[in-house]
């Protein structure tokens, strides 16, 4: 009988400690305000709340170990108003549980306000506005929108300049200014040898990436082949509101790769000592700079000497991450046996399953990695918002939408046109790829390369065993594609000296 009550006892203990403490979370209440300081006029967008265990949460979230994460949709939000966020707001979006189910004991929290809708980051978007970070104690906490956040300093030095370019075409497409940036890195002699021209390597970075990668620098870039051939290095920026534009003309983004061409390109060979032919103009990129850089090469073949991508994103959409996006039934967060469908790897291991990520880039709003492949590939609503490829609740691919994806498919393109394309891209085409990338881009590539014997071109499409999404950038590797680099620039240009 003692044993019994001990055993009653025991259990009625843990179940007042999980009722308390579930009643605890379902207690939370977070009060934000602005001050006129900050922002004269009333608010309407999106109020976030973001938590970390260390650090300033704002700079999250972590894509591999996403922190909880809150936002709230608000309308004429006024400057000293009180905005209350707490368990059972239809309005409140929460990730990863609803907020009634977090646990947010001692954990940093910070509260921001997307002032700025062109700008794809959250917490670190020019213009945003965010409040201190402080420790959740207790179930009431009150937060003030006292900081904005700068635009970031290009420092140009001797041998890293910034170059922007207002863009006419992007500017009436927005209608507003839009301006076209990216960092320039000049070669060890630039300055000692004035007569020299040089070849350029434009280098588009992955998602996330831009062109601040050179500012401060103060000594020249290093020759990185065995040729000795000195190249200007040009660090694009892809950013956009909606995410990485990819330089792909859009009807979301506008035309991106036109105002590269027409605009940017034009204004580097003009304020710098370029050899300004496309037998000294090459590519490269990683990640969604990889699918930019090879689909500049594919849709402008007379413009650039050849295209080293790497890890690019998917290539072929019958294999977007191993969903074949044209295929009636198709889904993205479950395979066609019911299994959860993950969107990232390592070592065997899945890191990311599509639904969790997809669900968390939900409550960032626009300007997510998934976010932007719709922006770019998907019609216009008639919101004036990309149509959704798929459904955010059941995952259902919309092939209605994704049809209208086919005229990004580089593969199909590539296929579909290899007899015209074939003279412009001889010798041109350089895609490398790991086989066991952290985000099963590798089967597109695969898709690619057999594409690519059916037509019998030269394409140079390698695949790397082992390798993962960031591991095959090896320094063996980037020596490998600057030799390459170098020997077609000398092959078109046997006398640069």
């Amino acid at each position: 009988m003692t044993n019994l009550l001990q055993r009653v006892l025991w259990l009625t203990l843990i179940f007042a400690a999980t009722l308390s403490s579930a009643l605890q979370a379902a207690d939370y209440q977070f009060d934000l305000q602005f001050p006129e300081s900050v922002r004269k006029e009333p608010f309407t967008g999106r109020v976030y709340l973001m938590f970390s265990k260390q650090g300033e949460p704002r700079r999250g979230p972590n894509w591999f170990a996403p922190q909880p994460s809150l936002a709230k949709d608000v309308e004429n939000w006024k400057p000293g108003e009180p905005l209350t966020i707490r368990a059972g707001d239809p309005a409140l979006i929460s990730f990863p549980k609803p907020l009634a189910e977090l646990e947010l004991e001692g954990l940093s929290v910070q509260a921001i306000a997307r002032f700025n809708p062109t700008e794809k980051n959250v917490g670190t978007g020019e213009g945003n506005a965010f409040s201190k970070s402080a420790k959740v104690k207790g179930t009431a906490l009150a937060l003030s929108l006292t900081e904005i956040v700068p635009p970031p300093e290009f420092k140009e030095t001797q041998w890293s300049k910034l170059l922007e370019v207002p863009s006419r075409l992007l500017s009436e497409f927005h209608h507003r200014d839009v301006k076209m940036r990216a960092g320039i890195l000049l070669p060890a002699s630039y300055y000692s040898r004035p007569d020299r021209r040089y070849p350029i390597l434009l280098n588009i970075p992955g998602f996330g990436g831009d062109h601040m990668v050179g500012s401060g620098r103060t000594t020249p870039v290093r020759v990185a082949d065995d040729k000795s051939v000195e190249f200007i290095r040009v660090f694009l920026d892809p950013n956009c509101a909606l995410g990485h534009h990819v330089y792909a003309d859009s009807a979301n983004n506008g035309p991106v790769g036109n105002a590269l061409i027409v605009e940017l390109i034009p204004a580097l060979d003009e304020k710098y000592r370029t050899i300004a032919e496309p037998s000294a103009r090459f590519l490269t990129g990683h990640s969604s700079g990889g699918w930019s850089s090879l689909w500049l090469q594919v849709t402008y073949p007379e413009m650039f000497g050849g295209v080293w991508s790497t890890s690019p994103d998917p290539v072929d959409f019958r294999d977007f991450q191993q969903i074949n996006m044209y295929e009636p039934g198709a889904n993205m967060y479950h395979d066609a046996k019911g299994n959860r469908r993950p969107l990232a790897r390592a070592g065997g291991q899945v890191l990311l399953w599509y639904d969790d990520f997809d669900h968390m880039e939900e409550l960032m709003g626009f300007g997510g990695q998934l976010h932007s492949f719709e922006a770019v590939f998907s019609p216009r609503g008639s919101d004036g918002k990309p149509l959704r490829a798929w459904d955010r609740k059941t995952g259902a691919v919309n092939t209605e939408v994704t049809k209208a994806w086919e005229k990004y498919d580089i593969r199909l393109i590539l296929e579909s046109n290899w007899k015209e394309l074939a003279p412009d891209l001889k010798g041109k085409l350089h895609v490398l790829m790991g086989d066991a990338d952290t985000f099963y881009l590798e089967g597109a590539v695969r898709l690619l390369a057999e594409a690519m014997k059916r037509v019998d071109s030269d394409a140079d499409i390698e695949m790397f065993p082992g390798k993962d999404h960031s591991s095959i950038m090896t320094p063996q590797l980037q020596e490998k594609m600057r030799n390459q680099m170098a020997e077609t620039f000398l092959k078109a240009h046997p006398d640069w000296k």
